[in-house]
């Protein structure tokens, strides 16, 4: 029961970009409580899209304006949804528009790194500095593998005078523009590594900027332009791009919410936002469909050859600030995650989670891409906590067979909540480590 409930936590954690700075004062939710297992959907057929479609109507029963997810097994892809894009005017959700697809984008960074040491144009255990001289203050060699893996020991994210600090700052700091040298000198500059490189594992979006820029240094173009000739381009992927300073979310499948000024307030709109201080790491826009092409392809090898492929897959296991085991391992920039805590029959799927205000992500995948799943919820940070957890079993519940349902335990809510690098008390003031 312990191992479901941490695996689950990490799910709603490890990726989670900005739960980083404020997760703590959304995740204080009814101590001793846990979300039901769904139960079967008639509204929404038979077999796995009833499933998917119970967890998704508990998590808007619970507090999230909408969720859907995309699913593609080999048919024809289908949709579920339950709840609203627009709160206003009450609209349904447009499950085949975009939404942030927020951390999901280091898979992109991390399979455009590995297609250049294809290549040889660069090692895996190449120092960066080789590569992008005096960019990290740090005599430790950190390498290409270091950054992919989340083993290289550096900062999380920018600091808390450079990020938000309380939930209204999600609303006032929507305009704030950063660029990439800029971010990482604002992460790293009179911050120690967290470890020796190598030596631990802890998660690190300032990794992925820099990987994002060792793109470019490499080929000499912009990274979006690396992008499209690469991946999107040749998989026809009409939806997926990267953004640096463009705020706005064209064709969009839901506007993202937040509640930050207290529980009696209105929600807060924030689908509008410049994300370039995830470049690299979170600033890209995806499809529900495009996500499960992408990881499609990913895992039938056409976008890496096998042994490639195989070194992506090479995980090491996840742990929290304790050394505790979270329940899934990591390659490089890819997840890996046992589903038996949930459903006996339950295989390993591949994939990443993401968070930003407004829109949690989390794309799920056999190892030979056969069945994927991709599933968003319009209100993330501030989503109650059963809401998150029925979302996220909604997603799992497509790998479950009938007889073996994804459900959680009994364990304490404390355990099913995300683990925050800069801790926020419920009263709204910005607490230091």
């Amino acid at each position: 029961m312990r191992r479901r409930h941490r695996a689950l936590a990490v799910l709603m954690t490890c990726g989670l970009l900005a739960t980083a700075t404020v997760g703590s004062a959304v995740a204080a939710g009814a101590p001793g409580t846990s979300a039901p297992a769904p139960t079967a959907d008639p509204a929404a057929g038979d077999g796995s899209d009833s499933r998917i479609g119970a967890g998704l109507a508990a998590a808007v029963e619970a507090g999230v304006p909408g969720a859907f997810a995309v699913v593609s097994d080999g048919a024809d892809p289908r949709q579920v949804h339950r709840g609203v894009r627009r709160v206003l005017t009450g609209h349904d959700l447009r499950t085949d528009g975009r939404f942030r697809a927020a951390s999901v984008s280091k898979t992109f960074t991390a399979t455009l790194v590995l297609q250049l040491a294809q290549e040889g144009r660069l090692g895996l255990d190449d120092p960066v500095a080789d590569h992008l001289p005096d960019l990290l203050p740090y005599p430790e060699p950190i390498t290409v593998r270091h950054l992919l893996r989340h083993t290289s020991g550096l900062p999380r994210d920018l600091p808390p005078e450079h990020s938000w600090g309380t939930l209204p700052e999600l609303a006032t700091e929507r305009f704030v523009s950063l660029d990439p040298a800029e971010v990482v000198r604002l992460g790293t500059e009179g911050r120690p590594l967290r470890f020796t490189p190598g030596t631990d594992w802890s998660y690190s979006n300032l990794g992925y900027t820099v990987l994002a820029m060792l793109v470019e240094r490499l080929t000499h173009r912009p990274y979006e332009w690396v992008l499209h000739h690469r991946i999107t381009g040749p998989l026809r992927l009409t939806d997926t791009a990267t953004v640096r300073n463009f705020p706005l979310l064209p064709h969009a499948a839901t506007r993202g919410y937040e509640r930050l000024h207290g529980p009696d307030a209105p929600l807060t709109d924030l689908t509008t936002y410049n994300y370039s201080r995830y470049f690299g790491s979170g600033s890209m826009l995806s499809s529900g469909r495009d996500l499960n092409r992408f990881f499609d392809a990913l895992l039938r090898g056409e976008l890496l050859d096998g042994p490639m492929l195989a070194r992506m897959k090479e995980t090491v296991p996840a742990t929290d600030d304790e050394g505790n085991y979270l329940g899934l391992d990591y390659g490089l920039g890819l997840m890996r995650l046992p589903l038996a805590p949930w459903c006996p029959d339950g295989p390993d799927v591949w994939g990443h989670d993401g968070s930003l205000p407004g829109f949690g992500v989390l794309t799920l995948h056999t190892g030979d891409g056969e069945t994927g799943v991709t599933a968003v919820l319009n209100r993330n940070m501030t989503a109650p906590p059963d809401a998150a957890a029925s979302w996220t079993l909604a997603a799992v519940s497509a790998f479950c067979s009938p007889g073996g349902q994804a459900g959680t335990s009994d364990a304490p809510r404390e355990t099913v909540r995300d683990r925050p690098v800069l801790p926020m008390p419920r009263d709204g003031r910005p607490a230091r480590r």
